[in-house]
């Protein structure tokens, strides 16, 4: 089954039980805080900004976080896209670092956000 798209500036947008699944694009940093929500949604994949990584990895901390939980994640660089723009994110973004999980996917860093994107709601997962 292919899943949805679902575009949020902020990663507290998902909603648990309606967004599981999908493949979330948001403008959130990576950082725990963030993941919680996703970890609570439990998308498919979950796509943030790394926020220029930061002081003991704390901007992409969610990546390591939702693979402990079995759930894929990768962030965009924050050079590509805007912070708190999930639009940029998606269009403009490029893949700077993910989790397992999300290599298992498909996702590889240096990729654009928008091609990895396509070709997940084209194919499905592990495609």
């Amino acid at each position: 089954m292919k899943p949805a798209l679902v575009v949020v500036d902020s990663i507290t947008e998902l909603k648990p039980g309606l967004h599981v699944g999908c493949l979330a694009v948001s403008g959130s940093h990576g950082g725990i805080s963030a993941a919680r929500y996703a970890l609570a949604a439990r998308p498919l994949l979950s796509v943030f900004n790394d926020a220029g990584v930061g002081k003991d990895d704390a901007g992409i901390a969610a990546l390591g976080f939702l693979q402990r939980h079995g759930l894929a994640a990768c962030a965009v660089a924050h050079a590509s896209a805007r912070i708190g723009d999930a639009r940029s994110t998606l269009q403009d973004g490029r893949i700077s670092h993910c989790n397992v999980s999300a290599r298992e996917l498909g996702v590889r860093p240096g990729e654009p956000c928008q091609a990895m994107v396509n070709r997940l709601l084209r194919t499905g997962p592990g495609s």
